[in-house]
């Protein structure tokens, strides 16, 4: 079966199935090109639940999943691929975090949306990479404990001097591996580029971008600028992405080395498989998890606002 006829049979199940298909801007253009929406995780989550498809199935990683299930507790949610997980996500559960706000009762936690499911149920607001920054804001306590990405947390914090951030270590290790060797790399290698990173990067990387932001933010800008060369600091698919997109401008990833191998877990015949009942895994969240979680994210919108 060729790709093209694997993509039209996907077209076919979907409509039969009443199926919605979330592709997370990472994964390939393979995935992109038959899903029904693409891009960031929480952006997914909440078209998914506008849509009257009875089952969702999430080309991504788990927690993202997860949070498809929380915000439409009543669809039948699927990950693509059952081994698709986020080191980031998993490295600190609900006990280290329950046993950090006993030494620190006064702090508001503040989670990334790239947390588990049952993490956010002991967390008090959830922010994505594009909302932090407001959201922290607006948070009445000047205090806040920020998990689980310490750059991102550095980022936030240096835009709210006013607020008191502590945080862990923790993080994207894909992002955090690029470096300012890499920067000037790829700077002297295009010189007339203009550097859009994630702030999931170290704060030195950060620093030498001429504009950081979420993946949509780096697309968007990267889409609207009127320069015509830009080096990419996030997962080089998105570089891919922008290049099929906006063919009269020259895309370059930072490094090589910005491939997330969770996202690209995710295959065009995992999906298929799914899709035919061979394949993927059914995502279940008890009550009491499906609750908490979404207080947190709640109480993100009524921030946002």
């Amino acid at each position: 079966m060729t790709v093209n006829e694997m993509q039209e049979r996907i077209r076919a199940l979907k409509t039969e199935k009443n199926v919605c298909v979330l592709a997370h801007s990472y994964q390939g253009r393979e995935i992109t090109e038959v899903a029904d929406f693409r891009g960031d995780s929480y952006q997914l989550s909440v078209m998914a639940a506008k849509t009257d498809a009875e089952t969702v199935i999430m080309c991504g990683v788990r927690f993202m999943a997860e949070t498809v299930k929380i915000l439409s507790p009543g669809k039948t949610v699927y990950l693509a691929n059952p081994t698709a997980g986020c080191p980031m996500a998993e490295q600190m559960d609900r006990e280290l975090i329950e046993g950090v706000k006993a030494q620190f009762p006064d702090y508001t936690v503040v989670c990334y949306i790239n947390t588990t499911a049952e993490l956010k149920t002991v967390c008090d607001v959830c922010v994505t990479s594009s909302c932090a920054v407001k959201v922290c804001s607006k948070i009445d306590n000047k205090n806040i404990l920020f998990i689980p990405d310490c750059n991102l947390g550095k980022f936030v914090a240096g835009q709210l001097p006013e607020k008191n951030f502590k945080l862990l270590q923790g993080g994207c290790p894909v992002h955090a591996a690029i470096t300012v060797r890499d920067v000037e790399t790829a700077k002297n290698a295009h010189p007339g580029a203009l550097l859009l990173v994630h702030p999931e990067c170290v704060p030195a990387v950060a620093a030498a971008a001429d504009y950081v932001g979420s993946t949509s933010g780096i697309m968007d800008f990267a889409r609207k600028s009127e320069a015509k060369e830009f080096i990419i600091g996030t997962e080089n698919s998105i570089a891919e992405h922008l290049q099929y997109d906006r063919p009269d401008k020259r895309f370059y990833t930072l490094s090589k080395k910005m491939v997330c191998e969770n996202m690209k877990a995710t295959t065009l015949p995992d999906l298929l498989n799914c899709l035919e009942g061979r394949g993927g895994e059914e995502i279940t969240l008890d009550p009491d998890t499906l609750k908490k979680a979404r207080h947190c994210i709640d109480e993100m919108i009524r921030l946002s606002e």
